[in-house]
């Protein structure tokens, strides 16, 4: 089995205490660092930080967290899950994530994505309108500048550069991702470009995006560049048992779902949907062992080199989410590695006994002869 990589994604919800009263911004950016430091101790692989511009997130600039998170950690790598490049200056991004970088000695990357929350768009001052043309010049921008050789460029949505050098220069190159939610499109896009494609699979059954994994490897291959192995992310939860998760995770989930879901027309969620998604579809909620099955399925069914865990969603307490990062890194992930090896083990035995038979039909056959 190749060497699968595991994460943990925040958008940097807003916690509540043990009172259950929802703590400050400020408060809620220092226990996602806490939380990120839990994770570097026991050995999972990234901690990424979204982009919301919304009340109930703490994290608008998730470059500057990182940078705070390269002062405290040690060997994890940190990125942004995703950084809104639409509604940004590619040459800012570069210049932010290559600081992170340098602080971080050379653990930094970056998922860039076109927003699927919309609010940074006027906040910043771009039209809507602009949507598809924003992220279509800025990821060709960003793509020159990741060369990190003077860069000449012009388009529609920010003023031209002329053998434009761009600082600082990362000492061994900036990792970056492109973040997807189901667009074929996009995946043709991030392969144009020889970006590794991260697929956000935040419902229904996983198998379902299999079909966008052959697109990219296909596009890929037409195009010349590199098909890099493609990594997934998707909501979960963990805690010491299977109903325990389902209820701390539950009520808050709801909360944040139909807040969600009445801007973009959905209707409101029930409690049937959800513990349905929980049983067969993309989310991993549940005890470490409940969770450690489903994720080492999916990852095997997929044919990912990634997976990055969603792990808050809405107000779960302090004490609730930093249990389940010492529960995902210090048991989930061991043991979903141990069951793709022993999942590997199993194929190459098939393997074997199978070139045995064959071996032995041969001399048979010969012998017959």
């Amino acid at each position: 089995m190749p060497d699968i990589t595991f994460g943990l994604d925040t958008f940097g919800d807003v916690p509540t205490d043990d009172d259950g009263a929802f703590v400050s911004h400020a408060r809620s950016i220092r226990q996602l660092v806490d939380e990120a430091v839990i994770a570097d101790e026991l050995g999972v692989d990234v901690f990424t930080v979204g982009e919301h511009h919304r009340p109930e997130y703490s994290v608008s600039s998730p470059e500057t967290v990182l940078a705070g998170l390269a002062t405290v950690t040690k060997r994890i790598r940190l990125g942004s899950g995703v950084t809104v490049l639409s509604s940004d200056d590619p040459v800012r991004v570069f210049q932010r994530f290559a600081t992170v970088d340098a602080l971080s000695r050379g653990r930094a990357e970056v998922i860039l994505g076109r927003g699927s929350f919309t609010e940074s768009f006027p906040l910043f001052g771009h039209d809507l309108a602009d949507y598809d043309v924003l992220f279509e010049e800025k990821i060709e921008l960003f793509a020159q500048l990741l060369r990190e050789e003077p860069v000449t460029w012009s388009g529609t949505t920010r003023a031209p550069l002329v053998d434009a050098d761009v600082f600082p220069k990362t000492e061994h190159g900036l990792r970056t991702w492109v973040g997807v939610g189901g667009s074929p499109q996009s995946v043709v896009r991030t392969a144009q470009y020889g970006f590794p494609l991260m697929l956000a699979i935040i419902g229904g059954q996983p198998e379902r995006f299999a079909p966008y994994l052959d697109l990219y490897r296909r596009a890929a291959e037409q195009f010349g560049t590199t098909a890099h192995p493609v990594g997934m992310h998707s909501p979960g939860f963990v805690a010491d048992t299977d109903e325990e998760a389902t209820e701390l995770f539950w009520p808050h989930y709801r909360v944040v779902r139909d807040r969600i879901g009445a801007l973009r027309g959905w209707p409101p969620v029930t409690r049937a949907e959800f513990d349905r998604e929980v049983a067969t579809g993309s989310m991993y909620i549940g005890s470490p062992e409940t969770v450690a099955q489903r994720i080492a399925r999916a990852v095997d069914t997929m044919g990912v080199g990634r997976f990055d865990m969603i792990y808050t969603s809405g107000g779960q307490s302090m004490r609730a989410r930093t249990r389940a990062v010492e529960l995902y890194g210090g048991v989930v992930v061991p043991r979903v590695r141990e069951l793709l090896a022993d999942r590997g083990d199993t194929d190459r035995g098939d393997t074997d006994r199978g070139d045995t038979a064959r071996t032995e039909d041969t001399d048979r056959q010969e012998a017959a002869a």
